[in-house]
């Protein structure tokens, strides 16, 4: 991809995120970003939307300031459905690791308990609530950098982890009522 082409991808990208931001969102749903509703802090529509349009901006943004240069050498030709795998691989063991980290934790830490807990009645309480999404989203985040760079580096794996904590920072802990993936699913 040449620079323009880079740049241009990039203004595409900005003009529909603000798009979506200033007009879309605004116009489709009901409620704001943040409802309070009885003294209750509740995620509202705008939410998760607005953070996705947010997102595109800032990816827009930087690929119009900072293009990169197209590819070169001899992993520069990797065919499309080798790729495409590896992602899906990568994903995939993402959200594995979210829906039976937490349930597998659980089950470890009751080995010797007479009654042991289940994972249902435990889901909203720390540390079993993020367990999995933690370890899986970690796996995906820097398991998506490694095959970006083609090698894993501990600055994947710390970006990764901090990129999730971010998320359980702005999505769990301002909210009473909000269980992380998966555990709305037990």
């Amino acid at each position: 991809m040449s620079r323009a082409e880079t740049r241009t991808l990039g203004v595409i990208c900005v003009i529909f995120a603000l798009g979506c931001i200033l007009v879309w969102i605004p116009l489709d749903t009901d409620t704001g970003l943040i409802e309070t509703v009885r003294r209750r802090v509740e995620i509202g529509d705008a939410m998760a939307p607005t953070l996705a349009a947010l997102f595109v901006l800032v990816g827009g943004a930087i690929l119009c300031i900072a293009p990169g240069e197209p590819a070169r050498g001899a992993g520069a030709k990797r065919p499309l459905l080798f790729c495409a795998a590896a992602m899906i691989g990568v994903l995939a063991a993402g959200v594995v690791l979210m829906l039976c980290a937490g349930p597998l934790a659980l089950w470890l830490a009751d080995a010797g308990r007479a009654e042991p807990r289940e994972y249902r009645l435990m889901r909203d309480s720390f540390p079993w609530k993020y367990i999995g999404f933690v370890l899986g989203g970690t796996v995906a985040i820097s398991g998506l950098i490694a095959l970006a760079e083609r090698r894993m580096t501990w600055a994947a794996l710390i970006i990764g982890l901090v990129g999730v904590l971010g998320m359980v920072a702005l999505f769990d802990l301002p909210f009473d009522d909000l269980l992380l993936p998966p555990n709305g699913d037990y």
